[in-house]
């Protein structure tokens, strides 16, 4: 299967061939800020399903520590949409945003993450809690 999907002003597209890992919801502090709503909703796969087309700007973020990188975070330039975050502890997976996909039709969260940072109110039962490190 193949999924398509673009940044608001459509300045970057992508492709991604085949089936996602998952589908995770995460709650941490970063994607709430970087996405600016509760949590952030990622179809995750590997990096070499994904092919874009257009330049993308970079964020390289350092977590809560600022010791390291620990996710490079890839965004339209013009539009700022968030597109992609490389996850550099798990070597070649990427987190594309649900969001910017051309169709979500088929798309149901299975796993959630970084819970204990979740805004009071949201509620997702029936989704897995990983354990956070």
């Amino acid at each position: 299967m193949t999924r398509t999907g673009s940044c608001l002003c459509g300045n970057i597209t992508y492709e991604i061939e085949g089936d996602q890992l998952a589908v995770a919801v995460c709650h941490c502090e970063h994607c709430q800020r970087q996405s600016g709503g509760a949590f952030s909703t990622n179809f995750v796969a590997h990096e070499s399903q994904l092919k874009v087309n257009g330049e993308m700007a970079l964020y390289e973020d350092r977590g809560r520590t600022g010791d390291a990188v620990y996710v490079n975070r890839k965004f339209c330039g013009s539009c700022g949409s968030p597109i992609v975050s490389e996850l550099l502890g798990s070597e070649g997976v990427v987190a594309i945003k649900v969001g910017t996909l051309d169709d979500t039709s088929d798309i149901t969260p299975d796993v959630q993450a970084w819970c204990d940072d979740k805004q009071s109110w949201v509620n997702l039962e029936g989704i897995n809690a990983l354990a956070q490190e």
